[in-house]
């Protein structure tokens, strides 16, 4: 049974930091990409960063300079890290890897159970 589990939300205060990490793990084959989606109260869900397991990175507009999104392709984990926090980015912040399952030839999209994210003014 695959499953990608997150840590390290939390409350912090505007201006802080917060990294948030993933971990898939299961039977994996391999993992071609990593990523971070968000969804707030009242929007819907948007790409926050994702990277490939090549190393090439993709960020929303909104966070470019702020967040940095890396990988450890061993050991199957991705991380967020979150710098100059700001309330608009308080949401549900939530894991997902587009992987390969060993049974299985194709690949699918995966998804964690999300972790909160509170940023005060």
């Amino acid at each position: 049974q695959v499953q990608l589990v997150e840590s390290g939300g939390g409350l912090v205060q505007a201006g802080g930091s917060l990294r948030l990490s993933c971990a898939a793990s299961g039977s994996i084959f391999s993992i071609s990409r990593m990523g971070w989606y968000r969804q707030a109260p009242g929007k819907q869900r948007e790409l926050v960063a994702d990277v490939t397991s090549g190393g090439n990175t993709n960020y929303a507009d909104s966070v470019k300079g702020r967040f940095t999104i890396s990988r450890d392709n061993a050991k199957n984990t991705v991380s967020l890290q979150m710098n100059n926090l700001k309330p608009e980015d308080t949401a549900v912040y939530t894991c997902t890897a587009t992987l390969k399952p060993k049974a299985w030839i194709a690949s699918g999209n995966y998804w964690g159970q999300g972790t909160q994210v509170t940023v005060s003014s």
